[in-house]
């Protein structure tokens, strides 16, 4: 299973990351390729703790959704619905700015995230509540790779 949490892992994604384009073009869902990089960021910011995000968790959720979302040997569908407050298109997320240095935030906040020892506490994620530190590298793999795919970058 690929994670952020392994070397190889984390520069393939930081590659792809590379590749985007702010006119890249979707395969699905409504959000631009700038508006992907900045819900990106978001997401980081939230369970990092530098963005507010109301829970979302059930027992469900938290449990077989999670195991699913994070353990299942399959790629994460189109068509997941965003939370409100990281959804750029709503207007709850940041909102896209300068391509080049929203890219850039992201890039920081993926070395924030993967660099040990941590310089921050992860918060619990609104919709699986509380994770390792395996989870959410592996969470943050998924997701990235979810996005890049959406722009098949």
């Amino acid at each position: 299973m690929k994670t952020l949490a392994r070397s190889s892992d984390k520069s393939e994604i930081a590659s792809r990351l590379a590749t985007l384009r702010a006119d890249s073009r979707r395969r699905w869902g409504r959000m631009s390729a700038h508006q992907a990089v900045c819900h990106l960021s978001d997401s980081f910011r939230a369970v990092i703790g530098r963005k507010e995000v109301r829970p979302r968790v059930s027992f469900l959720q938290r449990t077989v959704v999670k195991w699913f979302a994070l353990r299942a040997p399959m790629r994460w569908p189109a068509g997941i619905p965003t939370m409100p407050e990281l959804d750029q298109v709503c207007g709850g997320g940041t909102s896209p700015a300068e391509f080049a240095a929203d890219l850039r935030d992201l890039q920081v906040l993926l070395e924030l995230v993967t660099t040990e020892p941590k310089a921050f506490a992860w918060h619990s994620h609104p919709t699986f509540g509380r994770m390792t530190d395996d989870d959410w590298l592996r969470w943050g793999y998924l997701h990235m790779d979810h996005h890049l795919r959406q722009f098949s970058a």
